[in-house]
């Protein structure tokens, strides 16, 4: 029997926590090689169509245990120098990130997103050391301060629990959707809700691959248990979801817990720590499939399950591999069975195992379909494949049959739109 269940909700769903999201201009402004001007911003001129909000803040009434996880990439934003320095002691009050520039690449970008931290602490009336600091859009540019100004003023005093929505839509960027979740289970006999929000839909890959995502719970746990806990989420969640492969410079994965649910705290692995590891993996998986969805230009969201392998860990680089391949990814864009593609990535995943006892099978909304055992073809209806191949989401089902070593990952299919997207990124 699951230990938590989904509510209606977002990153404010927790007791003590607060959001709001604004349009400050830096995409207007700030994703072209034109730096933003004073007097631009000042004059509030609309970009060409709509809007859009690009800058959030998160608060949270008291000090929070506080832990975060960061992309594997050797180039990095600036805005995770200066976060992992706050992070150092376990504490975090709130959150500034915005949209439409990365600030990665830029000289004075220690500079600037030390500067957000301080705009945040005044505007929140907290210490800017306890300020998590986030990043994302496009690289090498230079990110103004100006607009983080003028947008923390206008967010002043509007953070509140209905803001958690305007928080996941300003810090999306290529994102068709916002993705927020909130969650409940009880931890001692106490009631503790998790919620959260990620941006992500392209340079997404299984290194922390999930651009950026604050996750807040009024659960009382230390530091290192938050830390603990969050590690052990993300393994089978956030980083398993690949898009193209490409692992960004910006990805962040932060957790505030402000204790305000009053369990008794978390401050050793014990049965409270296991429940909340498991609340925390199922928000995680929920937030990880929404960015899989909505990978840049796909249609489908992929699901590839491997079963009976001789490890865990052989388990996960099987499914890895399969959500990573191009080429299956394109099949299943086309709608067609081709298996062998399968199979092939199965086996260059770099996994002990024994192919010959291979087993797949193609799930949807539409049925199920066997299409290879004992690493070879079956006998199956094409008509009837391409029938459960074209639903928006796909289950990509191998049975190893070797041990019992089990695993999932995310992604999406490759599209001609995957193309045109990154084509032209910056116009």
């Amino acid at each position: 029997m699951e230990s938590y269940k989904f509510i209606d909700g977002s990153v404010t769903a927790p007791l003590g926590f607060t959001a709001q999201g604004v349009c400050a201009g830096i995409k207007q402004y700030g994703g072209s090689p034109a730096a933003v001007t004073t007097a631009a911003v000042e004059a509030d001129e609309p970009a060409p169509g709509a809007a859009k909000r690009d800058l959030a803040m998160i608060y949270c009434d008291v000090p929070c245990s506080a832990a975060a996880i960061f992309t594997k990439n050797l180039v990095k934003s600036s805005a995770i120098e200066v976060t992992k320095k706050h992070l150092k002691n376990g504490v975090a009050q709130a959150v500034i990130v915005n949209s439409g520039n990365a600030n990665t690449c830029n000289a004075d970008g220690v500079e600037i997103a030390v500067k957000m931290c301080a705009v945040a602490a005044v505007t929140l009336n907290v210490n800017p050391d306890d300020v998590i600091v986030a990043s994302t859009g496009v690289i090498g540019q230079p990110l103004p301060i100006e607009p983080v100004i003028k947008g923390a003023a206008a967010m002043k005093g509007t953070l509140s629990k209905s803001g958690g929505t305007n928080a996941a839509e300003a810090i999306m960027t290529t994102d068709t959707v916002k993705k927020e979740i909130a969650m409940e289970m009880t931890l001692g006999g106490r009631k503790v809700t998790v919620g959260g929000i990620a941006k992500g839909s392209g340079m997404i890959h299984i290194n922390m691959g999930t651009m950026l995502s604050f996750v807040t719970t009024d659960a009382a746990i230390s530091s290192k248990m938050l830390e603990e806990a969050l590690k052990e989420a993300a393994e089978d969640s956030y980083n398993m979801v690949s898009i193209d492969g490409d692992t960004s410079t910006n990805d962040t994965l932060a957790v505030m817990a402000s204790g305000l649910a009053e369990n008794a705290e978390i401050t050793e692995k014990n049965e409270d720590y296991n429940t909340f590891v498991c609340g925390l993996t199922a928000a995680f998986k929920k937030l990880a499939k929404k960015l899989a969805a909505d990978g840049e230009g796909a249609t489908k969201l992929l699901v590839c399950t491997v079963d009976g392998a001789k490890s865990k860990e052989a388990a996960a680089a099987v499914s890895k591999s399969v959500i990573c391949s191009s080429l299956v990814k394109s099949a299943m864009f086309g709608a067609d069975a081709n298996w062998g593609r399968v199979l092939c990535a199965i086996g260059y995943s770099g996994a002990d195992v024994d192919v010959s006892k291979a087993e797949v099978s193609f799930k949807s909304a539409k049925g199920a379909i066997l299409v290879c055992k004992n690493g070879a073809g079956v006998e199956f209806s094409e008509e009837k494949a391409k029938e459960i191949l074209l639903e928006k989401e796909i289950d990509i089902l191998i049975s190893l049959h070797d041990g019992s070593g089990c695993a999932e990952a995310y992604g999406c299919d490759l599209t001609y739109d995957y193309v045109k997207i990154n084509g032209d990124y910056r116009t």
